[in-house]
């Protein structure tokens, strides 16, 4: 069985990853993961979303407190999404105009790297 939410570093940056169906279910564990990352102090941090085949709301809710927590930092949370069905969720709700999305790690890398 695989974990749904992983936490990896791709220095200078965190990754978060989460994957498959992302709902109710994983939500809490998205948030703690999120939050301990950002509790330590990191700030450089990327939410890798290549592998979920579904996002819900609470899911998005989860995004947009971790973005919460960061905007005290003043440093926006990247997502790193390609597939179509997910990116019409963030569309549809306008979460891509909150979070920096990049279709891949590397250009999710590249594109904090030169906002910093």
């Amino acid at each position: 069985m695989t974990v749904p939410v992983t936490v990896s570093t791709v220095s200078p940056y965190t990754v978060v990853a989460a994957s498959g169906e992302l709902d109710l279910a994983i939500a809490p564990e998205l948030r703690r993961r999120l939050h301990a990352v950002i509790e330590e102090g990191i700030t450089n941090v990327i939410v890798d979303l290549s592998d979920a085949t579904f996002v819900d709301s609470t899911i998005l809710g989860v995004l947009v407190g971790a973005q919460h927590r960061l905007d005290r930092l003043v440093n926006p949370l990247t997502v790193v999404c390609a597939r179509q069905a997910v990116l019409t969720v963030f569309r549809l709700t306008a979460l891509d105009r909150v979070f920096r999305i990049c279709p891949s790690l590397e250009d999710a890398i590249r594109a904090s790297m030169a906002s910093d």
